[in-house]
């Protein structure tokens, strides 16, 4: 198996192919409706897998405005705290997606933030024994705190991975709590995604100084601001387009704009979450 050189004298493995190329993981991906639309992107940007979420708004859907607004509605909701109904329905679009395409996508279920501590913990489990992580947890602004149960219970299984929402509404102060309790909990890979929104500066600052932060790159508004993520956190930044919000073709050149062809590039197309997963 090939390596990459980490720069600090260790050599980490290089998941690959069948072919023995290094894969290509799109890092953030929700469920499609219909999933055939997404494997069609994923084909054109080349991403041999996909980390995929379960989602309850499906803009995708959305035919004209009106369409799309009551998608977006679902989803402010989400991002807003509120638990409402329609967990169970994403939850079982996600599982068949995932025994439709196994070889294809790599799952992640969230949980309920809502629940007590011991609630949380059966949860986790649960999700421990059918998913390659936690994710995409959405606090609403101000409770990132409620995420610790998640971490302490994800610790318990070998540093499940957990995925937290990145963008708005996730505030500065949010970010500030996540890496603290990242500190707290220093074997469970946590990813911010979105890059920290428009809060990427800060975003970068506070994984430099916590070495299980990983940001993930999506759809983010300013290319110089995946290009210095990069340049400060080569090995834990992470290729993703958050589709159907992003475009997997778009983030893929995006990345490959502000990287020279190599093991850096190969490292942050996928090398680096394949690591994260024991890929």
């Amino acid at each position: 198996m090939s390596t990459f050189n980490t720069g600090s004298g260790g050599r980490i493995p290089r998941a690959q192919d069948n072919r023995g190329f290094p894969l290509i993981i799109d890092a953030h991906s929700h469920v499609h409706d219909p999933v055939h639309q997404h494997l069609a992107l994923l084909d054109e940007a080349g991403a041999d897998r996909a980390v995929l979420f379960a989602t309850r708004p499906h803009p995708e859907r959305a035919t004209d405005l009106a369409s799309f607004r009551r998608e977006m509605s679902v989803l402010d909701a989400a991002l807003n705290g509120a638990s409402g109904d329609g967990y169970q329905s994403a939850w079982q679009e996600l599982d068949s997606a995932l025994a439709a395409h196994p070889g294809r996508f790599l799952g992640f279920r969230s949980v309920r933030l809502d629940r007590s501590g011991g609630q949380l913990a059966a949860e986790v489990d649960q999700v421990a024994r059918g998913f390659h992580g936690i994710g995409e947890l959405t606090p609403a602004p101000g409770a990132a705190a409620r995420i610790e149960p998640v971490l302490r219970a994800a610790t318990d299984h070998n540093g499940l991975p957990v995925v937290v929402h990145g963008s708005a509404p996730t505030t500065e102060a949010d970010l500030s709590t996540l890496a603290e309790l990242a500190r707290r909990y220093p074997a469970v890979p946590l990813v911010i995604s979105q890059l920290g929104g428009a809060h990427w500066l800060t975003a970068i600052d506070l994984a430099r100084e916590t070495p299980n932060i990983y940001l993930e790159l999506s759809t983010a508004s300013i290319v110089f601001a995946v290009r210095l993520a990069i340049n400060e956190l080569p090995d834990r930044t992470m290729f993703g387009s958050d589709a159907p919000y992003g475009d997997p073709v778009l983030s893929r050149a995006t990345i490959e704009r502000v990287t020279p062809p190599g093991e850096l590039r190969d490292r942050v197309l996928g090398g680096t979450m394949g690591e994260v997963l024991g890929l």
